[in-house]
C-alpha cells in the first residue's frame, strides 16, 4: 500500500490521512499534537465519536496531521516572519526560486484581496491616517529635497522630490504587494546621491547622465532580484538587523529636527526671539501630538473619543502649531520672522533644466563603468526596501492579507528606472513613515496597548500621495504659509515614535539604569545582564560604523555595512560568543 500511496494525487492523500485522523483522535484529548491509539474494541460502536464531520473539519484535520508529519527540527536561522509559514512545521522558503515564481506567488496571494484593499479603507481610521501622513510625507519630501538640491548643485531639488513622491507613491500604493509601506527618500539614499555627485565632479563627468545610467543599471539588478525571489533572503534576518537599521533612520529624523532648531541659535542673522519662538512652536506641535496619542491609554473620556483624538493627534498637533504661530503674529507681530515652508512658485525643475536627462552625453566607457556604483546602490535600495517591509510585516501587527516582497521589489525597480530617466530621486520604503502609517491604521483592544487588528488598505497610501500632488499643483500659496518649525516638531514626533518599541533603544537605557530599578524584561531576568550589555554594545558599534562610513570619503561603501549586519549576527552564534538560549532571549521575534 505504501508503494502505491506515494503516487496518489495530493487531494486523495489528504483525504486518506484525514480519515486515519478520525480514528486515532479521541474526543477527550485537548490537543492534536499529542494523542494515543484507542484501545482494542470488539464492536464498531465502541470506537470514539468522530471529532470532525464536515468537509472543512476534514481539511483542517488533514492539514494538521501533514504538518506534524513534515515537522523538522528548526535551525537557528529558521524563518522569523514568512508569509507562507503558518507554524514551525512548514518547510523553509528557498532564497532563490525559478524565474518569476516568487512574483506569481505574490500575485496569487494579493489579487484575491485587491477589492477589499479599497472597501476596507472607507472609514474614519483611514481618514485620520491620511491627514497625519499627508504632513508626515510632505515634510520629509521638502526637507530632503532641499538637502538634495544643496548636495547636487540644484540639479535635483525640492520640486523633483515632491513630484516623484506624489507620482511614485500613487503607483506603488496601487500595485505593490504591501500597500501599508510608504515610499520616499531616505537618509542613506540621500547620502549615496551626494557621494555620487562629488565623484562625478572629481572625475569631470556630467552628474545627471551618470546618475541616470547608475539608476538604469540599479533598476535592472533589482528586477533580476525580484524575478529570482532574492527578497526571500530578508526572511532569514532577525531583530538584530531590524533594530540597528530602524534606530539609524529614527535618529536621522531627530537629528535633522534638532540641527535645524539649534542652528537658529548659532546663526548671527537670526534674532534670539525668532530662535526661541521657532523652538516653542516645534515643541507645541510635538507636545500636542504626543500628549493626545497617549490619551488612548488614559481613563479620561469615553473609549470612542479617546481613540478619535489619538488617531488625529499628529494632525491636531500640526494645526495647533500653525494656529499658535498665527496668534503670536496677531498679538506681537513675530510671525514674519519665522522661516516658512519653501515651496517653488512654479512647477518646473529646480535649476531650469529639461525634465528628460540626455543619456548620450555620457561617454560610452562611463555608461559601462556606471555598473560599479550601481552595485552599491542596488545593495542599498535592496536592503532599505526589504528591511522596512520586514518591519511592516512583523507578526505583532497581526496582518491578515499577507504580503509580497518580490512584487514590491519589481515595482521599485520600475519606479527607479522611470525616476532615473527624468532626473528624479530614487524612492524606496521609508522606515519611519511606513511604521507611522502602520501605527495610524492599527486598531487596539480596550487597554489601548494590545493590537486587535490592522486596517489593511490601499486607500490611505494612494490618497496621501494624490493630495501631495494636488497641493503642489494648486495649493502652493497656502503651503508656503506653514512655519518650518511646525514641520520640525512633526519630525521629532516621527523620530521619537520610531524609537518607541525598539528594544535596542530600551537596552541602551539599561546601560545606565540603577540595578535595583531594572525592569523585569527577559534580557534582565533570564540571562546574565553582562551578556545583554555585550549584545547591545555590538549593536552600538555596528550603528557607529554605519554612521562613520556614511559621513566619510568612502561613503559610497555605506550599503556594504548594512549588508554585513546579517552575517555578523550569524557569526555571533557560530563563534560561541552567545549561546543559542541567550540569542533566543535577545533576538527572538
Amino acid at each position: 500500500f505504501k508503494s502505491k500511496f506515494i503516487h496518489f494525487p495530493k487531494h486523495r492523500k489528504m483525504k486518506l490521512i484525514a480519515r486515519c485522523a478520525l480514528l486515532i483522535l479521541p474526543l477527550q484529548l485537548p490537543s492534536i499534537h499529542s494523542f494515543n491509539l484507542p484501545s482494542k474494541t470488539s464492536s464498531r460502536s465502541a470506537l470514539p465519536k468522530p471529532l470532525f464531520t464536515s468537509n472543512r473539519e476534514l481539511q483542517i484535520a488533514a492539514r494538521n496531521v501533514v504538518l506534524l508529519h513534515e515537522k523538522k527540527k528548526s535551525s537557528s536561522l529558521a524563518l522569523r516572519s514568512s508569509p507562507e509559514v503558518v507554524n514551525e512545521a512548514e518547510p523553509s522558503i528557498k532564497i532563490v526560486e525559478g524565474f518569476g515564481k516568487g512574483i506569481m506567488k505574490d500575485l496569487k496571494t494579493k489579487l484575491p484581496h485587491y477589492k477589499s484593499d479599497f472597501s476596507d479603507g472607507l472609514n474614519i481610521k483611514t481618514l485620520s491616517a491620511i491627514f497625519f501622513l499627508f504632513f508626515a510625507c510632505l515634510a520629509p519630501a521638502v526637507a530632503f529635497g532641499g538637502l538634495m538640491g544643496i548636495t547636487t548643485g540644484g540639479q535635483i531639488g525640492t520640486i523633483e522630490m515632491i513630484a516623484c513622491s506624489a507620482i511614485s507613491g500613487m503607483i506603488y500604493s496601487l500595485s505593490s504587494g504591501q500597500p501599508l509601506t510608504i515610499i520616499g527618500s531616505t537618509g542613506p539614499v540621500l547620502a549615496f546621491t551626494a557621494v555620487l555627485y562629488k565623484f562625478s565632479q572629481r572625475i569631470g563627468l556630467p552628474f545627471l547622465p551618470l546618475y541616470t545610467w547608475v539608476g538604469l543599471w540599479t533598476s535592472g539588478l533589482l528586477a533580476i532580484s525580484s524575478f529570482f525571489s532574492l527578497s526571500n533572503l530578508v526572511l532569514y534576518f532577525t531583530r538584530f538587523t531590524d533594530e540597528i537599521f530602524g534606530l539609524l533612520i529614527s535618529s536621522i529624523f531627530i537629528y535633522e529636527a534638532l540641527r535645524d532648531l539649534f542652528g537658529l541659535y548659532k546663526n548671527p542673522f537670526v534674532p534670539l526671539s525668532t530662535a526661541l519662538l521657532s523652538s516653542s512652536i516645534a515643541l507645541i506641535t510635538f507636545g500636542t501630538a504626543t500628549t493626545l496619542k497617549k490619551l488612548r491609554k488614559s481613563p479620561y473620556f469615553v473609549k470612542r473619543l479617546r481613540n478619535l483624538l489619538a488617531d488625529f493627534a499628529p494632525t491636531i498637533g500640526v494645526v495647533t502649531g500653525v494656529v499658535a504661530a498665527k496668534w503670536v503674529h496677531a498679538r506681537y507681530g513675530f510671525e514674519g520672522a519665522l522661516q516658512l515652508l519653501a515651496v517653488p512658485s512654479q512647477f518646473t525643475t529646480t535649476c531650469g533644466r529639461a525634465w528628460k536627462v540626455p543619456l548620450l552625453d555620457l561617454p560610452v566607457w562611463a555608461r559601462w563603468g556606471a555598473f560599479v556604483p550601481a552595485l552599491m546602490s542596488t545593495v542599498l535600495l535592496f536592503m532599505d526596501q526589504n528591511i522596512t517591509v520586514r518591519l511592516v510585516n512583523s507578526s505583532k501587527h497581526k496582518l491578515k492579507k499577507k504580503f509580497g516582497m518580490n512584487l514590491d521589489m519589481l515595482v521599485i525597480s520600475i519606479l527607479v528606472a522611470g525616476a532615473s530617466m527624468f532626473g528624479l530621486p530614487w524612492l524606496v520604503a521609508a522606515t519611519v513613515r511606513s511604521l507611522a502609517h502602520v501605527s495610524a491604521l492599527t486598531n487596539f483592544e480596550q487597554d489601548g496597548e494590545t493590537i486587535s487588528s490592522m486596517t489593511e488598505t490601499r486607500v490611505s497610501g494612494f490618497t496621501i500621495h494624490a493630495a501631495i500632488g494636488a497641493a503642489i499643483l494648486f495649493l502652493r500659496p497656502l503651503l508656503s504659509t506653514i512655519p518650518v518649525a511646525v514641520l520640525m516638531g512633526l519630525f521629532l514626533y516621527l523620530g521619537v515614535g520610531g524609537i518607541q518599541g525598539n528594544e535596542m533603544a530600551t537596552r541602551i537605557a539599561l546601560l545606565v539604569t540603577d540595578p535595583e530599578k531594572r525592569p523585569n524584561d527577559p534580557w534582565v531576568t533570564k540571562i546574565e545582564v553582562m551578556k545583554t550589555h555585550l549584545f547591545t554594545g555590538i549593536q552600538i558599534a555596528a550603528l557607529t560604523a554605519m554612521v562613520a562610513v556614511k559621513n566619510s570619503s568612502i561613503g559610497v561603501l555605506f550599503p556594504v555595512i548594512i549588508a554585513l549586519l546579517a552575517p555578523l549576527r550569524i557569526i555571533l552564534e557560530k563563534v560561541g560568543l552567545f549561546s543559542k538560549e541567550e540569542l533566543e532571549v535577545l533576538d527572538s521575534e
